[in-house]
């Protein structure tokens, strides 16, 4: 059976998840066979087809496990072969790009994280005829790219709330920690805190290097001491400003961005205050089984606006609520 022709409908689907079936393994092979007597659901008859899901993900960074199961169930569900790969730097994440065109995937998702580097890969799979999502990254510049949707959270208005939450606890004088300098949705992020708390200093560190991360954030903490709050932009780095804190015998308070279940259990004790939850598993299963409705019958998720999903504060009366959910790597 070929592929269907690629019909522009305006029609928003509304996604339930299946959260009873197994994951698709990456590396693709036969799907799971469909569960007797409706438990978990069934795996879907429609040709198996190929999805390629490149991220940005930095290596250790457990918010791209969440995405990554969320991808990997709805491939299992939709009897779609998942390729999952990453690289946090632009141009590789764009050469991943291409080797999935090569490779002839019926579909990609991506994070646009660093747009103008992927903008002739994205150009290549476009007039190859490959349907093009885009998730977490990118809310600002997928239409101009050629992605027929997007998934993730609004950054700017996930910063915002950040700063709403920071300046009800009387907060003046955050610090916010962008571990990827030019990282649009980082920016974006700090960016929407400085916008309702003007006194908001950004500091830069080197993600790939939680020593740096630490040595860098207890540096600041010891010198400056107008400072009364601190904010990581992802639970690795935020888990890791705590140490920082506790070297610089600081009485700073630590927000976060994004969560695992480390963090949640921080947040439950009252070291943290609260994170910013943008539900990437969410964001990541619809990814997937966006492409597989688009190749089933042409539909089209969002009327050419992003999905949100996201952002959703997280304290400490929502944090023991779902701290089971943390633990199975589904928040």
């Amino acid at each position: 059976m070929g592929k269907p022709t690629w019909r522009k409908l305006a029609i928003t689907l509304a996604i339930v998840p299946a959260l009873g079936l197994a994951a698709c393994s990456s590396g693709g092979g036969r799907a799971p066979e469909p569960e007797a007597n409706g438990g978990g659901g069934s795996v879907a008859t429609t040709e198996r087809i190929k999805v390629a899901v490149i991220t940005h993900a930095a290596p250790g960074d457990t918010f791209w496990d969440i995405i990554r199961k969320g991808a990997e169930e709805a491939a299992a569900k939709d009897n779609v072969e998942l390729q999952y790969l990453s690289d946090p730097d632009g141009g590789r994440q764009s050469q991943l790009i291409e080797q999935a065109i090569d490779q002839g995937v019926d579909g990609i998702a991506v994070t646009l994280a660093k747009p103008d580097a992927m903008k002739g890969a994205l150009k290549k799979a476009t007039d190859a005829g490959i349907p093009i999502v885009s998730l977490n990254a990118g809310e600002d510049r997928f239409k101009d790219l050629g992605v027929f949707a997007h998934f993730g959270s609004n950054e700017q208005l996930a910063g915002e709330a950040a700063g709403e939450k920071l300046k009800e606890a009387g907060l003046k004088k955050p610090i916010c920690v962008i571990q990827e300098q030019g990282h649009v949705g980082l920016e974006a992020r700090c960016a929407g805190v400085k916008k309702v708390i003007p006194g908001t200093e950004v500091l830069y560190v080197q993600g790939t290097d939680m020593t740096q991360v630490e040595s860098t954030a207890t540096a600041k903490l010891q010198s400056d001491k107008q400072a009364d709050a601190i904010i990581g932009l992802g639970a690795p780095f935020t888990m890791t400003l705590l140490k920082a804190k506790a070297t610089a015998n600081s009485k700073v308070e630590v927000a976060s961005f994004d969560m695992n279940a480390q963090l949640v259990q921080e947040i439950t004790k009252g070291n943290v205050l609260f994170t910013v939850d943008q539900q990437p598993w969410l964001q990541g299963y619809m990814a997937v089984d966006a492409l597989w409705q688009n190749y089933r019958g042409g539909f089209t998720i969002g009327g050419g606006q992003a999905t949100l999903t996201g952002p959703a504060i997280v304290d400490k009366a929502v944090a023991e609520k779902i701290t089971s959910f943390a633990e199975e790597g589904v928040r």
